[in-house]
């Protein structure tokens, strides 16, 4: 049984503890694109709570919806380029932003608001909150481990908003 399909079958259950996943998204190997990337591994430097799940990934779309299962809250960091932004800038986003991010789409045009509306109609068990954080990207094509200048200097400041988010549920570690 794929794990959509466990999901759909397991009892809706509560835990004590509101389980949040922080989703860090993107390509390492394409500079700017890999910033969600860099912000997870260094929230995992950080982070030492068993309610939170930190995951870094390079799927889209759909593929999304199975990282996603199980949790109260989802919140995604992912690279972003909007006409005018300034690289560096970070965006707090809701669901109906999404379209704007470099990953929230597949090859195969699923947009991250497609999928979850999907996954909301056939009763799939998605967070009740998502919030994403953008990176306004300068460069996301060029074959580079490293993000540009303005990208890297924005790390640590999105570390803290996503310590942030997460800190009214007590100690961070």
């Amino acid at each position: 049984m794929t794990s959509l399909m466990a999901a759909l079958a397991q009892p809706d259950s509560v835990d004590d503890r509101e389980r949040t996943l922080i989703l860090g998204m993107g390509n390492s190997l394409l500079s700017d694109d890999g910033v969600g990337l860099y912000v997870a591994a260094e929230l995992k430097n950080r982070i030492n709570r068993p309610e939170i799940t930190i995951i870094e990934t390079s799927a889209a779309g759909l593929y999304l919806l199975d990282l996603l299962l199980g949790y109260h809250k989802a919140i995604i960091i992912d690279a972003i380029q909007t006409p005018g932004g300034k690289p560096g800038d970070i965006y707090r986003l809701d669901p109906e932003s999404f379209n704007a991010t470099n990953h929230l789409a597949s090859p195969h045009e699923v947009d991250f608001t497609t999928a979850i509306d999907f996954g909301k109609r056939v009763g799939l068990p998605l967070p009740k909150e998502i919030v994403v954080f953008g990176i306004e990207a300068l460069d996301t094509t060029t074959f580079n481990e490293d993000c540009t200048p303005a990208v890297k200097r924005a790390i640590p400041i999105c570390v803290e908003l996503v310590l942030q988010e997460i800190s009214e549920k007590g100690p961070i570690t």
